[in-house]
């Protein structure tokens, strides 16, 4: 599997299919014609261009309502809910996040809550913490679903930052950590840099800090 990080939360799985999470890049561009759309949540900078890329999109099932509601092909989920399209399994976890109303086409949809999202595809598992808090249950999200991979926001101000991030890498345990959600504005600026020598000098983990734009093969 690869994995492209266009910026902010915005990744993308390229595999047997091209799954694209939470399509939202400020300064950027966002990756076309993905197999398949995976929302956190419904904050702009996560739902971004949902709409314009019009692909079968997996949300919370109250977005999920919503899109369909615009004639869009979508399918919702709920906390602890998996479903299996074409080979990935996409699976929702808690996060500890605000909600918001999206504005669908002059209609104001409720956005339900705020989630992580586990996708495993061609034998890869990968968590997509989406915007969180830290919390502890992130053990048992850990002992659940075995990610390989782990992709936690560091951002603070609206999510955890590096400090806490820190606690969320052991908590879940995957040997690989991507930080994602910073320096996208002023208020989340932090440095990705010392984030990864304080947890490859404590733990066994490792951690890829990306470019916007870059990439890493699972």
């Amino acid at each position: 599997m690869r994995l492209t990080w266009p910026g902010h939360a915005c990744v993308l799985l390229e595999g047997s299919q091209r799954v694209l999470i939470d399509p939202y890049v400020l300064n950027g561009t966002i990756p076309r014609d993905p197999d398949l759309v995976v929302l956190t949540h419904g904050h702009f900078d996560h739902f971004g261009e949902t709409l314009t890329l019009n692909a079968p999109t997996v949300a919370i099932n109250e977005i999920a309502k919503a899109l369909k509601a615009l004639g869009m092909q979508a399918e919702g989920l709920n906390f602890g809910g998996s479903l299996t399209i074409n080979g990935v399994t996409i699976s929702l976890t808690p996060a500890v996040h605000s909600a918001s109303v999206l504005e669908l086409d002059g209609t104001k949809a409720i956005c339900g809550d705020a989630a992580g999202v586990v996708i495993r595809m061609d034998g890869v598992t990968v968590y997509h913490a989406g915007d969180t808090a830290l919390f502890s249950d992130m053990k048992l999200i850990g002992e659940l679903y075995h990610p390989d991979v782990a992709l936690l926001p560091i951002g603070g101000r609206f999510t955890m930052d590096s400090a806490a991030a820190m606690m969320a890498a052991a908590y879940i345990g995957a040997p690989m950590v991507i930080p994602i959600h910073y320096n996208t504005w002023p208020a989340i600026e932090q440095d990705a840099d010392a984030f990864k020598e304080a947890v490859e000098r404590t733990t066994d983990m490792q951690v890829m800090v990306l470019p916007p734009g870059g990439s890493i093969e699972i």
